[in-house]
This record gives structure tokens, C-alpha cells and sequence, in this order.
């Protein structure tokens, strides 16, 4: 019993690491955007991420799956104690990416023109697409380095090349969104015409696609580096290996092929949809209802670049369960330990809910703060994007739970239901958003709607698909409930708190960051109080001996 503590503590821990670093990442992204949006501005920031979407998307079919693919098919080799030909897959997908990678930098760089010209993106955004070309090629192998290091239940090197990646990609893309536009004007200062306008907007998004260029290659050249350093120990493991026989080349090829194909295209179709609502709304919205095409890159650029990147944030802590989950389950899988998978889901998903719960609720309540807090807008701007995060805030809880349960199938084989779930639910969404926006006024809200609907579907297709797949069935009244109730406690009390320090002191930042402490204790007693988390559960957590003291010093915890 104690030994399966441990490994379930381990579990826990090797995804809070992940997650720390995720969390801290995406929160690095968010508040460069401050600076980066007060450089180039909402029209800037509509060019870039019109652009992201679909460097997204072929990074996405190239190298994006790469860690989570390469994770799992070494696990498994691992787990059988099949060294050496770990090590040959690790090899193999190196070749692959190297080819694939290439490939799809210069379909990035050639096909950013053709985009254009078919009048799917304009000119300016096309520009920043070229941008990020080279981005592809260094981000595959980046991703195989990662995915080896997972695969081997260490998430500290991963973790510490995220963070890396984006502090270079902080300071690169203001700095050189700062010099590309004084190159190109003479001057910082806004032009008073359109085109000026324009043009100033456009080289600042092209500097900001160059430093996601930067941050990759940092990241790439630490894990490198780490790799080396481990060269030794990674030699004698395989000099050790006493297993009869070795996969050939040919063969792992075609197994990783044959893994990586339905990860790409599963990743590839559950982020389509960003993707196509950006084309409806920036292109086919336009067109149909003749509308100004700058305002629609501005107010896009102000959902994508700030609402959706803000809602974004929680969903990290998923995505890193989700990668600490994918080697773990595929080794339950290879040994048929049903019983050991069920439970691993039962803790993940508990894990995942006591955090995109409060955080769905912390950003309904305190959306107008956070957002000033982070941006500089206009009083329409703030007051737009956030009603926008405030629609957004529960699809928070639906991707949180459809990114772990999409690794979970895939961990376990089933890969290709969250294909056909995506799919599913990605057809919905879009008839959703272009219905709403053509025969409603609910403009970028349509697109919020839309947003969260495809959520909650992939959220329930998946979850459905396990509980198949396992016959397993979640505890739903300290997974769901509890958390919610104590969410609702801590909402309240986030805005009560924020309000009152307000009034007193004037100052929306100090009041907002003293509310979210006062928040976080609120949902940490109430959590307590409502008996919604054990002890043993929480001393599974990043420093849970501390918060297990804490708690009983508080009396929250026998």
C-alpha cells in the first residue's frame, strides 16, 4: 500500500512540476502581451494571431504531437525493460522529424502567399506566417527531446525548457517588434493614416512571430544540452540491456508512423476550431456583410489576443496532466492493470476539477480587473473583452477535462475516438457560429458561444469513450460538486473583497491581487470544510506536507 502511495504521489507531483512550469509559461506569455499589445496595438495583435491559427495548424500535423507520441511508445518499450530499443525509437523519431519538419517549414513559408491570394489572409498576416516558418524545423526536434524525458517519468527538464522558451520569447518579440517598426517608420509613434497604421501594425506582428522563433531554439540548445549530459548513464542503460532481439529500423519507423499519424491528426482537429473561427469571422464575415476589414482584425485581435488567451491559462494544469498521464497510462495498458488505470483516471480528473473549477469561477467574477490589470485599453475595449471572458469562463472546465480525457483514450490505444469526437463536435460548433453570426447581433460572442459548445461536446464524447473503454464511472460528489460550491464561496468573496479594497483604496491592481489571494485561501478552507479532498490526497500535491500543516494549524484538517 505504501509503495502505491508513493506511485501515486509521484504521479501527481511529475504533473504539478509539469503544470507549475505550464502555468508560469502561459502566465509569462500574458503579461508580455501587456507591453506587445501596447506596441503594436489590437490591430497588431489580429494580424499575429490570424496568423498563429494556422502556423498552429501545421505545427500541429508536423511536431506539435511529437512529445506526447514519443512518450508513449518509449514508456511502453520501457516498461518491458526494452532499452535499447527505446533508444532506437528515440533515434528514428529524430530522422522523422528532421524530414517532416522541413517539409512543413517551407509548405509554412511557400503557402503563406498562396493564403493570401486565395483571400484567406491578408497581406499583412501572411507576412507575419512567413515569420514563423522556421519556428516548425526547430520546434520537432525540441519535441522528440521532450517527449524522451517524459517518457521516462521526469517532467524537470521539460518544465525548465518551457520556461525558457518563453522568457526569450517574451523579450524577442517586443524587442523586435520595436525594431522592425522603427526600422520601417523612422519612429515609434502611431501614423495618423490607415496605411501608416497599417504597415506599423504589420512589422510589429512580424517581430512578435520572430521571437516564438527565438524561444523554441532557446529551448532546443537547454535540452540538448541536457541530452548530453546524460549520455553516460543513457549508454550504460542500454549496454545493459539484456533483451533478446532488436525492432530494426524499418519497423520502428512504421510504428512511429503509425502512433504519430492518429495524435496528429487527433491534435490537428480538436484546435481546428480556432482556426475556422478565425476564418469565418476575419474573412467570410467581411465579405458577406461589406464590413471594415481593419475594425474586424482589431476587435478579433482583441477577443483572441486577451479574452481567449486569458481563459487559456488554467487549461495548462490539464495539458500537463494530460502529458504526465499519457506514458503512465500506456505502461498500465501494456501490463493490462485495468484496475491501476481506473484509479490513476479517478485521481486525474478529481486533480484537474479542484483546479479549472475555481479558476472558470475567478474568472467570471473578477473578469473586468484581471483584464485591466493585464492590458491598456480603451474604456469599449475593456468593457468588450470582458464580457468576453466572462462567456468563455466555463468553457474553461469542458477543455480542461476533454484535453486529459483525449490523452487518457490515446494512452490506452483508443485513438481514434478523439478524432471522431472532434470532429463531431467541431462540425457542430461551426454551423453554431456562422448561423449566430449571420442572424444574430451577438457578433464576437457568437464566436465565444460557439467556443464553449465545442468544448462541452469534446467534453462529453470523451468522457463517455473512457468510461467505455475501462468501465470506469467518476465520483461525483468531492470531483464535481464540492469544488463547485466551494468555487461559488470563493467567487463571492473574490468580488465582495475586490469591491470594498476599491472603494477604499482606488487602486483596481492592488484590490484585484489582493482579492485572488483572499480568493485562493477562501477556496483552499471551504475545500476543507466541505471534506472535498482527504489528506492523502492533498499531501499528493506540489508541497502537500505544507498545505497538510497549514491546514490542521488552521483547524481545517483533523
Amino acid at each position: 500500500m505504501a509503495d502505491n502511495g508513493s506511485r501515486k504521489n509521484s504521479f501527481i507531483v511529475q504533473a504539478g512540476i509539469l503544470a507549475a512550469a505550464g502555468i508560469i509559461s502561459r502566465l509569462i506569455g500574458l503579461l508580455y502581451r501587456g507591453p506587445l499589445h501596447g506596441v503594436i496595438g489590437d490591430l497588431g495583435l489580429g494580424y499575429y494571431q490570424s496568423a498563429h491559427n494556422y502556423y498552429t495548424i501545421i505545427l500541429l500535423i508536423s511536431s506539435y504531437s511529437i512529445p506526447s507520441a514519443i512518450s508513449k511508445v518509449i514508456a511502453q518499450k520501457l516498461a518491458l525493460r526494452e532499452y535499447r530499443n527505446a533508444h532506437r525509437i528515440f533515434k528514428c523519431a529524430l530522422g522523422y522529424v528532421l524530414a517532416v519538419g522541413g517539409a512543413a517549414s517551407l509548405i509554412l513559408f511557400f503557402g503563406a502567399g498562396m493564403l493570401n491570394r486565395a483571400e484567406v489572409l491578408s497581406v499583412e498576416a501572411a507576412s507575419v506566417l512567413r515569420a514563423f516558418a522556421p519556428t516548425i524545423f526547430a520546434y520537432g526536434i525540441l519535441g522528440v527531446l521532450r517527449g524522451y524525458f517524459q517518457a521516462h517519468g521526469s517532467m524537470v527538464q521539460t518544465s525548465v525548457s518551457q520556461i525558457l522558451e518563453q522568457i526569450v520569447n517574451a523579450v524577442v518579440s517586443v524587442g523586435a517588434a520595436c525594431l522592425l517598426i522603427e526600422l520601417s517608420l523612422g519612429t515609434m509613434e502611431i501614423p495618423a493614416d490607415e496605411a501608416g497604421q497599417v504597415t506599423r501594425a504589420a512589422r510589429g506582428a512580424v517581430g512578435s512571430a520572430m521571437g516564438a522563433g527565438a524561444g523554441v531554439l532557446a529551448a532546443l540548445l537547454f535540452m540538448a544540452a541536457v541530452y548530453m549530459l546524460n549520455r553516460e548513464m543513457i549508454g550504460r542503460r542500454i549496454r545493459s540491456d539484456r533483451h533478446v532481439g532488436t525492432d530494426s529500423y524499418k519497423s520502428i519507423m512504421r510504428m512511429i508512423v503509425m502512433v504519430v499519424t492518429p495524435f496528429i491528426l487527433s491534435t490537428a482537429v480538436y484546435n481546428l476550431s480556432g482556426t475556422i473561427n478565425n476564418t469565418v469571422y476575419t474573412q467570410w464575415l467581411p465579405a458577406l456583410k461589406e464590413l471594415d476589414e481593419v475594425a474586424i482584425y482589431s476587435r478579433w485581435g482583441a477577443f483572441s489576443g486577451q479574452a481567449l488567451t486569458l481563459s487559456n491559462i488554467p487549461i495548462a494544469f490539464a495539458t500537463a496532466m494530460a502529458s504526465a498521464m499519457l506514458p503512465s497510462i500506456a505502461k498500465l495498458t501494456a501490463s493490462n492493470d485495468r484496475e491501476g488505470a481506473r484509479e490513476k483516471i479517478g485521481l486525474a480528473v478529481k486533480t484537474i476539477m479542484l483546479i479549472s473549477i475555481p479558476c472558470a469561477v475567478g474568472l467570471f467574477a473578477l473578469a473586468r480587473p484581471l483584464i485591466g490589470l493585464l492590458f491598456h485599453n480603451t474604456q469599449e475595449t475593456e468593457d468588450l473583452v470582458t464580457k468576453l471572458l466572462m462567456a468563455l469562463a466555463l468553457s474553461v472546465v469542458f477543455y480542461a477535462l476533454s484535453t486529459l480525457n483525449s490523452s487518457i483514450l490515446q494512452g490506452m490505444g483508443k485513438v481514434n475516438a478523439p478524432i471522431i469526437n472532434a470532429g463531431i463536435a467541431l462540425v457542430i460548433q461551426t454551423v453554431t457560429a456562422v448561423v449566430l453570426l449571420l442572424f444574430t447581433n451577438l457578433d464576437l460572442y457568437s464566436i465565444a458561444i460557439a467556443n464553449t459548445l465545442y468544448a462541452a461536446i469534446m467534453c462529453g464524447l470523451n468522457q463517455w469513450a473512457v468510461r467505455k473503454a475501462v468501465e470506469y464511472r467518476q465520483e461525483v460528489m468531492t470531483t464535481f460538486l464540492v469544488p463547485a460550491l466551494a468555487s461559488l464561496c470563493m467567487g463571492g468573496a473574490a468580488w465582495a473583497v475586490y469591491e470594498s479594497l476599491l472603494m477604499l483604496t482606488s487602486s483596481p491592481k492592488v484590490s484585484v491581487v489582493i482579492a485572488i489571494l483572499v480568493a485562493a485561501a477562501v477556496y483552499f478552507a471551504m475545500l476543507l470544510l466541505l471534506r472535498g479532498i482527504s489528506e492523502e490526497e492533498l499531501r499528493g500535491f506540489p508541497k502537500g506536507y505544507l498545505l497538510v500543516r497549514i491546514a490542521k494549524r488552521c483547524r481545517l484538517m483533523k
